[in-house]
């Protein structure tokens, strides 16, 4: 699906074909002035760039992404029992061991959130979504369970304890980025 004024070129017809290489589409936008994105569509990777970029440019582009998508799908996934373990860490060093989950583990089905907790049995569910995110990310949305454990509102008692995690201010901004947090004051 392309949008109107963009530009698509299908990459690999004038390069020696890479069989490691998956199949490049790059669509040049006169409305994207300076990011470039890229996503998987299916096999094809999917590059997004200004109108204006020259070739070389482009080039590289597509190889910074490519790499990029490469290295975020050989990030290692935590399985639950991990990511019990982490939470476990993380309650001992960031809140004094005041909280102890009964259970933590991944769940598919959250759309709306990244987390939930049960405070009653303290068990703490993280969506599936946040797997392939940066660690610090993750341990963010587990502080912020954990808090609940102790604090179930967000009331400023809530916050001080999630800020007591060094990168909360971090993780906040780029769950804000990712469209995931509503800024809460």
């Amino acid at each position: 699906m392309s949008r109107p004024g963009a530009i698509l070129r299908a990459m690999s017809a004038s390069k020696a074909a890479d069989p490691t290489r998956p199949p490049v589409k790059v669509v040049r936008s006169a409305r994207r002035r300076k990011t470039v994105t890229a996503y998987r569509e299916g096999e094809t990777v999917v590059v997004l760039l200004p109108a204006r970029m020259s070739r070389r440019e482009e080039d590289h582009w597509v190889a910074t992404m490519l790499e990029r998508l490469e290295r975020r799908s050989r990030r290692v996934v935590p399985g639950d029992a991990e990511l019990e373990r982490r939470a476990r860490l993380l309650a001992r060093r960031y809140l004094e061991g005041m909280v102890e989950p009964r259970s933590v583990r991944w769940v598919g089905n959250m759309r709306a959130r990244y987390g939930s907790c049960t405070p009653d049995d303290g068990t703490i569910r993280l969506s599936d979504r946040l797997a392939p995110w940066p660690p610090w990310v993750r341990d963010y949305v587990l502080v912020h369970e954990l808090a609940h454990l102790a604090v179930p509102d967000h009331s400023p008692a809530f916050w001080r304890l999630v800020d007591r995690y060094p990168l909360s201010e971090r993780a906040r901004g780029f769950l804000i980025a990712k469209g995931m947090e509503e800024d809460e004051d």
